[in-house]
């Protein structure tokens, strides 16, 4: 559980990429959604190179790509444009949403593999998630709409949207990442509607959790939301992407949110985000993703009380946060309005650490440190 008034430092320090954008083993190029296991072991969709990188916790250098890689075409040895992907720990796979190709694939983890298999075919995903029962959950921008699947069904169960493109609360428009509870209540990042919405199991409309007050950047505003994710408290956090900041909803106060981290304009100063696209847990840190540095930054958490202590580092400067480097993140484009082409994801790692993806700056920030 996380305080629900926890507070993080306000600067990163880099722990993936920053090598400028590219192809190489040190490199990403418009990197999207991102999982991270249990031991740190960090999976990217790696959008612009059309592959699935991979970093080991302690391999401060180099990833690996384990899926793709191969040209942008529609082969099983091929991804395109890939904007989410997961890990299914019982299979020790990885289940990548291949946007450009209209598909979701399964790769084998193995050493060896060389080509995946297809799970499903003709559906415009954007985000995955997947619950505790081993059901993954999709979200297809094409329908405006989130289908709940089993491991080699096809049709999948309506579970968000669904009603065709709009703002009724039965209805979406551009849902992008996904967090499913342990309950399977589905939240959804809505983003041409400004909102994150929540949809209990079986729930014929859902509500509104945070956002729908129009596009702005006051407290109870979002500006294109894109990655979430929710504790074990219900507390919610999102990566608003337009607004440049990592916003919080607690239980208690639905009315408005909280600044996280940035908020700061946008930029690549180590206590800023330049359009944050996504974030995730894990046990440790809170990591996000700056696009135009391609490069992972991390934030601790402060300590509060008698559990935490305030800890203010030194801003670092894009340069300094490359050298940091230690995971890797990254995040896709998004079809959010001219001015906005990506956007962001907040995945579940261990509840105790938030990954961000910041996509303009091209970097990935580990903002949230739980002790």
């Amino acid at each position: 559980n996380i305080p629900a008034n926890a507070t993080w430092a306000q600067n990163g320090v880099t722990i993936a990429g920053g090598n400028g954008r590219g192809g190489a083993s040190n490199q990403l190029y418009y990197p999207e959604g991102l999982f991270v296991d249990d031991d740190q072991t960090v999976v990217i969709a790696d959008f612009g190179y059309n592959r699935i990188m991979q970093w080991r916790s302690g391999d401060t250098t180099n990833g690996q790509a384990v899926a793709g890689g191969k040209g942008k075409e529609n082969g099983l040895h091929q991804l395109n444009g890939p904007s989410d992907v997961l890990i299914d720990k019982e299979t020790d796979s990885l289940i990548i949403c291949d946007r450009e190709n209209r598909r979701v694939v399964r790769w084998s983890r193995r050493s060896g593999t060389t080509q995946g298999e297809i799970l499903l075919d003709n559906i415009w995903c954007w985000g995955l998630a997947m619950d505790e029962q081993r059901y993954f959950y999709v979200s297809d921008t094409e329908k405006d709409e989130v289908r709940r699947y089993q491991l080699g069904e096809q049709n999948g169960t309506l579970v968000a949207g669904g009603n065709g493109q709009g703002d009724r609360l039965s209805q979406l428009n551009l849902p992008t990442y996904l967090f499913v509870d342990r309950q399977q209540t589905v939240y959804v990042s809505d983003s041409n509607n400004l909102r994150v919405m929540k949809w209990d199991k079986g729930a014929k409309e859902g509500i509104v959790v945070a956002g729908g007050q129009g596009e702005g950047s006051a407290l109870t505003q979002l500006k294109y939301p894109n990655g979430i994710f929710v504790d074990t408290l219900g507390t919610l956090y999102v990566a608003d992407f337009g607004n440049h900041r990592v916003m919080r909803w607690t239980q208690g106060d639905k009315k408005q949110g909280t600044v996280v981290v940035g908020g700061n304009d946008e930029g690549a100063g180590a206590n800023q985000f330049n359009y944050l696209v996504g974030l995730s847990f894990d046990r440790h840190d809170l990591t996000a993703m700056n696009i135009d540095l391609e490069n992972a930054v991390c934030y601790d958490q402060e300590q509060r009380s008698k559990r935490y202590k305030k800890n203010h580092s030194n801003a670092r400067t894009p340069t300094d946060l490359a050298q940091e480097t230690e995971e890797s993140f990254y995040l896709p484009k998004c079809p959010l309005t001219e001015e906005f082409s990506h956007c962001s994801k907040l995945h579940d790692l261990q509840e105790e650490v938030q990954v961000i993806i910041d996509e303009d700056d091209d970097r990935i920030d580990d903002a949230l440190h739980f002790l």
